[in-house]
């Protein structure tokens, strides 16, 4: 008997093992013992591995180079900024290389900390892996239709009740999800300062 096997397409909720690994050949982020799991077609990771995905079937293993442009995108320089360091109230030390989650009226993104003086801080909104080609090894291990609550929340619901963001990092609040913590970095940062609101910092 000719049996069909499902392959990943549109509003298909798909589960796959990965390994990501920049331009040096180094590790950067695993899946672990808890595959990734995401609804396909609507944007929950990166374009370039979406479109890698399309019509494989469970049991594919396989190696995917996605370039900067179809991943966290080009290096932006526009995308740095100097704040006073007074937004940062409550954070006894600050530090190069440090994240924070801030808001903006048009919701909330992560900075990272580029330079500290005793005034200021330039914070740098980059994706930390913006300008980086990225390389996947990927191993397919589940498929299966979407449900309808899934479709018009345009994520996965998982059983577990937690949330799966993976390198991706396209988690929404309704998951549970969320890029800091509650610790509050300063309530006096706003959008005019470049900051857009309250910071919490990342963990």
């Amino acid at each position: 008997m000719l049996q069909i096997r499902m392959t990943i397409s549109k509003d298909k909720v798909v589960s796959f093992n990965y390994t990501l690994r920049g331009m040096d050949d180094e590790i950067i982020d695993m899946s672990g013992s808890d595959p990734l799991v995401y609804l396909h077609g609507h944007e929950n990771i990166v374009p370039g591995l979406e479109k890698a995905l399309e019509g494989k079937t469970v049991g594919d293993k396989f190696n995917v180079s996605v370039p900067a442009a179809e991943a966290y995108g080009e290096w932006d320089g526009n995308m740095s900024t100097v704040v006073p360091r007074s937004s940062f109230d409550g954070v006894e030390e600050l530090e190069e290389g440090m994240q924070f989650e801030a808001q903006f009226p048009n919701g909330s993104q992560v900075v990272t900390i580029i330079k500290v003086t005793e005034n200021d801080v330039t914070v740098d909104g980059n994706h930390p892996l913006a300008g980086m080609d990225l390389n996947f090894e990927i191993d397919i291990r589940e498929i299966r239709d979407a449900t309808e609550e899934e479709l018009a929340h345009g994520h996965p619901h998982h059983e577990h009740g937690g949330c799966n963001c993976g390198h991706a990092d396209d988690c929404n609040e309704d998951d549970g999800c969320h890029a800091g913590d509650d610790c509050h970095a300063g309530d006096d940062c706003n959008a005019g300062d470049g900051c857009g609101g309250c910071c919490h910092e990342k963990n």
